[in-house]
């Protein structure tokens, strides 16, 4: 499941491919400012990301095409997405801060237990520009006592959302029909709703 974003990955990619990636892009580009006051190496990477900004909306934004409603449609629910994880990795970094303050563990203590070597790689865990792995997860849920709902995301992007929607109209099967429910999660169904 890919619904939180890489940097590096987008920037070794070389472009970003939909307008989710370039909701995710907007939001990472807005934590590097910050962080490149205080690291010369974000900076370049803010850098590296802003031009893949510029050449997708170029792309897809230019004054010159005419913006229709489905395009406008994708824009608001690509961008409801992205805040929802940015929110969800904001939750899930102060669930685990706050549990490590509770036992007197530190982020380098932390990445130590996770089998990380570098502070580097668990800031940029903690702060959402790498994904976790879910074994990583499983070890903070087990470790820290948090419940593993708090900290792996279960929404589904929404191309993943149509793809299965569309397969299950294919398939021509009413009972089938009836798991499409079990696509919007059920506090957020605004952001999952095609």
């Amino acid at each position: 499941m890919n619904t939180l974003f890489d940097i590096e990955e987008f920037i070794e990619a070389g472009s970003l491919s939909n307008e989710l990636d370039y909701e995710r892009a907007l939001i990472a580009d807005r934590k590097l400012r910050l962080l490149a006051k205080e690291d010369a190496r974000y900076k370049e990477q803010r850098a590296k990301l802003r031009s893949l900004i510029a050449a997708y909306e170029k792309a897809h934004w230019s004054q010159a095409d005419p913006i229709d409603d489905e395009q406008l449609r994708r824009s608001d629910l690509a961008e409801r997405l992205a805040e929802e994880e940015r929110l969800f990795m904001e939750e899930r970094k102060q669930h685990i801060r706050k549990k490590l303050k509770q036992y007197d563990l530190s982020q380098e203590d932390l990445a130590a237990l996770l089998g990380h070597k570098s502070k580097t790689h668990m800031s940029e865990l903690m702060n959402g520009f790498k994904p976790f792995t879910l074994k990583d997860l499983v070890i903070i849920s087990r470790l820290l006592r948090i419940d593993i709902r708090k900290l792996v995301p279960v929404f589904l992007s929404f191309e993943e959302q149509l793809r299965i929607r569309n397969t299950t109209g294919r398939l021509n099967k009413p009972r089938v029909k009836q798991l499409l429910s079990g696509l919007e999660a059920p506090d957020k169904p605004a952001v999952q709703r095609l």
